[in-house]
C-alpha cells in the first residue's frame, strides 16, 4: 500500500492542448534542419530567467542563494547520452511550470503550424519567430526533465516532464539551489549532439554574446562582451576587420564601416558594413549580404531581410536590441505573426539605421570622393533602383547619383554638378539613353546639342529606366530624353543646307517606307541632324524608352514601338541612297539599307533584339559595296 504522503507527491499528468500538440509533431517529426538551435533557445531562456532575476534583485534582495554565481551551465553525458542545461536564474513554481510549458499562446501556435506545413521553412528562424523556442528540444530528444526552484524563499522544488505526445507530468522535486535545470535524453538519430565539442562550436555560433558566462567542460565558452555592445572609440579598427571576416568569410577589407551603440530613444547596437566588391568571399561567393538580428545578445534571425530597404540589399552586418518584444516564451519579431508586417521597433531601427546609411554615404561621397567612386562603380546599381523605390528618402539619395555625360570624359558628375553648368536659357536636364556608354556616346540624339556645348547625360543601364520612373525633375529642372521631337533648345545654330531636291527625298522616303513598313510611323527631314545620317524619335503620343527598358530589366519580350525616323538630307549617305531610290524605287540596296539604318539606330539605344539577324543583310551589302554595284 502507499502512504499519503507517496500518493501527494506522485506526479500529476496534464494534457497538452490541441495546438501544442501539433507543434510537437511537427518538431519532433517534420523539421530536420538547423536541429542544433535546440541549444540556442535553451540558452537564450536561461539568459532571461538570469536577467528576470537581475532585475527583481535591484528591489528585492531577499531571493534564494543571493550570492549565487548568476551564470549558465552545458553539460554532457556521453554514456547516458543527455545534454544538461542549467541556470541560476529566477527559476519557477510548480504553477509556473504548467504555465510557461504546458502551453503556447493559441495565434502563434496556428501561425507556426501554418508556415511549417506552407514552405520548406528553416527550423531556427520560425522556430524563434513564432514563440515554440522550448519546443525545439524535441527535435533531439525524445525525453525532456525540467527541475526547477523559485527564486522566492519559501517555494519548493518542482518537476516537469515530457515525451513529446500528448502529455506531460508535473511533480515534486529535489533541488537545493535556485534556478532551472533542463536535462535532454537524446535520440539515436542526435547522438552527435552528446559531444562537448560540438556543443561549444554551437555556442559560438549562436550564442556567443550572451550576457552571462557559459560554462561546459569546467571552462567558460562565450566572449560575452559583443563587439557591437562596446562603443566606438573602445573598438580597434583590427577588431571590426575581423568581425567582418568571420560574417562574411571575405578577406577583403570593407570599404565603410558603421557602428551605433545607443540606449536612447531605442536600444540598439549595430556595426554595418559595406563591402568592397559586390561579389565577396573566397569560400561563399554571393552578391547580396546578411544582417544578423539579435535580442539581448541573442542570434533570433540569422538574415533579417527586413530591417534596410532591399535597395541596400549588399549590406553587411549585425543589429542587436534588447528592445524587441522577446519574452521568455521567445514570442515572434513581428508583430503579425505570419504576415511580413513590422512591430514598431523593428520600424524604428530601420529608420535609425536607413537614415544613418545616407548620411554616411553622403559624408564619404563629400570627405572621400575616390572612395565613393569604388562605392559607385559596385553598388551604384542598387542606389538608382531606391531613386525609383523609396520616395521618403529619394533626396538623399539623389545627391549620391553619379553619371558620365558628354562633357565629362572618365569623371562622374552629379546631378548639382550638371546644373551648375548649364547654358543661358537652359531649363531642363537632358539625357540620352543607349546600351552602352560608347553607344551613348555616339547617339545621333547629340548632334544639336554638341553644336549648341550643351551637356547630356548618358545613361546606359538597365536600371536607368527604372530610376527614371522615381526622377522627373532635379531642383526646379524636368529631365528629358533628347530623343523627344519637339525639344527646343536654347541658342541659334545653323542647320547644313539640304544637298536633296524636294523630289529626291520624297522617292526615298517612299522607298524606306516600303521597307520599313509598320516599323515606322513616319519618314520625314530631320531639322537638327548634322553628323548623323537617321535617328529614331518619339512622337507625344509614343511611349518612352524607360518603359521599355524596365521591361527587358524584368527579362519580359518587348517589341520596340514605332517611331518617327528623321533623315538628314545633308549626309553623304543619305544623298547617294536618295539618288538611287530616284533611278530605281525598287532598288534591293536602298531597302537593305533602310533596314540597316534603322536597326543601327536601335542598337545604338539598346534596344535591339536580334542584332545577330543584322549579318545576312551585311553581307549583303559589302559585297554590293565590293562589287561597286551602281
Amino acid at each position: 500500500m502507499t502512504t499519503d504522503q507517496e500518493t501527494v507527491n506522485q506526479p500529476e499528468a496534464m494534457s497538452f492542448r490541441a495546438e501544442v500538440q501539433q507543434v510537437l509533431h511537427i518538431l519532433a517529426h517534420s523539421l530536420y534542419t538547423d536541429r542544433e538551435i535546440f541549444l540556442r533557445e535553451l540558452i537564450s531562456n536561461a539568459s532571461d530567467a538570469l536577467h528576470r532575476l537581475q532585475f527583481e534583485m535591484l528591489t528585492n534582495q531577499n531571493v534564494r542563494d543571493a550570492d549565487a554565481e548568476l551564470a549558465i551551465w552545458v553539460e554532457v553525458d556521453k554514456e547516458a547520452r543527455t545534454i544538461t542545461v542549467r541556470d541560476t536564474g529566477a527559476g519557477m513554481t510548480r504553477e509556473e511550470m504548467i504555465a510557461h510549458l504546458g502551453t503556447i499562446a493559441q495565434s502563434s501556435a496556428r501561425a507556426f503550424v501554418q508556415q511549417a506545413k506552407a514552405q520548406n521553412a528553416n527550423s531556427g528562424e520560425i522556430i524563434g519567430q513564432f514563440g515554440v523556442g522550448f519546443y525545439s528540444v524535441f527535435m533531439v530528444a525524445d525525453k525532456v526533465s525540467v527541475v526547477s526552484r523559485s527564486f522566492h524563499p519559501d517555494a519548493e522544488a518542482a518537476i516537469w516532464e515530457a515525451t513529446g505526445g500528448d502529455s506531460f507530468t508535473v511533480g515534486v522535486a529535489e533541488r537545493e539551489g535556485r534556478g532551472t535545470s533542463i536535462t535532454l535524453h537524446l535520440k539515436e538519430d542526435a547522438a552527435e549532439f552528446a559531444n562537448d565539442w560540438k556543443l561549444e562550436q554551437i555556442i559560438k555560433r549562436h550564442s556567443d554574446f550572451v550576457s552571462f558566462p557559459i560554462y561546459s567542460d569546467e571552462r567558460q565558452v562565450n566572449q560575452q562582451k559583443a563587439l557591437w555592445r562596446r562603443a566606438p572609440r573602445e573598438v580597434e579598427a583590427a577588431q571590426y576587420k575581423s568581425l567582418y571576416q568571420q560574417m562574411t568569410m571575405d578577406y577583403e577589407e570593407p570599404l565603410l564601416r558603421l557602428h551605433i551603440s545607443t540606449d536612447a530613444p531605442i536600444d540598439l547596437h549595430s556595426i554595418l558594413f559595406v563591402p568592397a566588391k559586390r561579389e565577396r568571399g573566397i569560400i561563399e561567393r554571393r552578391i547580396e549580404g546578411k544582417i544578423k538580428l539579435y535580442s539581448r545578445k541573442v542570434l533570433i534571425q540569422d538574415e533579417a531581410k527586413d530591417l534596410l530597404p532591399n535597395y541596400f540589399r549588399f549590406i553587411e552586418g549585425v543589429v542587436d536590441s534588447e528592445d524587441l518584444p522577446l519574452n521568455v516564451s521567445r514570442e515572434g519579431v513581428q508583430s503579425n505573426v505570419g504576415a511580413n508586417i513590422q512591430s514598431p521597433i523593428q520600424q524604428r531601427i530601420r529608420k535609425t539605421l536607413t537614415g544613418r546609411l545616407h548620411r554616411e554615404l553622403n559624408d564619404l561621397a563629400e570627405k572621400e570622393p575616390e572612395k565613393f567612386a569604388a562605392f559607385w562603380k559596385e553598388f551604384g546599381v542598387f542606389i538608382k533602383e531606391g531613386v525609383a523605390s523609396d520616395f521618403e528618402h529619394r533626396e538623399e539619395l539623389t545627391k549620391l547619383l553619379r553619371f558620365n555625360s558628354t562633357t565629362s570624359g572618365e569623371a562622374l558628375i552629379t546631378l548639382a554638378d550638371y546644373k551648375g553648368r548649364i547654358v543661358e536659357g537652359q531649363k531642363e536636364i537632358y539625357y540620352v539613353m543607349a546600351g552602352s556608354l560608347e553607344a551613348a556616346g555616339n547617339s545621333p540624339h547629340l548632334d544639336p546639342f554638341g553644336a549648341r556645348k550643351i551637356e547630356v547625360l548618358l545613361f546606359s543601364d538597365l536600371m536607368d529606366g527604372f530610376m527614371l520612373s522615381g526622377l522627373r525633375e532635379f531642383e526646379g529642372l524636368k529631365l528629358r530624353n533628347v530623343d523627344e521631337a519637339d525639344i527646343e533648345l536654347p541658342g541659334e545654330v545653323d542647320a547644313p543646307a539640304s544637298i536633296l531636291s524636294d523630289a529626291e527625298f520624297s522617292s526615298l522616303s517612299e522607298s524606306f517606307t516600303a521597307a520599313l513598313g509598320d516599323q515606322v510611323k513616319e519618314i520625314r527631314a530631320s531639322k537638327v541632324l548634322r553628323d548623323s545620317p537617321v535617328r529614331l524619335v518619339s512622337d507625344d503620343d509614343g511611349p518612352g524608352r524607360e518603359m521599355q527598358r524596365i521591361q527587358q530589366m524584368l527579362g519580359r519580350e518587348n517589341e520596340p514601338q514605332p517611331r518617327v525616323m528623321e533623315l538628314n538630307t545633308s549626309h553623304p549617305l543619305i544623298a547617294a541612297l536618295a539618288h538611287r531610290a530616284a533611278a530605281d524605287a525598287a532598288d534591293p540596296i536602298v531597302a537593305a539599307a533602310a533596314e540597316q539604318l534603322y536597326d543601327n539606330a536601335l542598337l545604338l539605344e539598346g534596344l535591339h533584339q536580334n542584332p545577330a539577324g543584322m549579318v545576312p543583310r551585311i553581307q549583303r551589302l559589302l559585297e554590293a559595296a565590293a562589287r561597286r554595284e551602281k
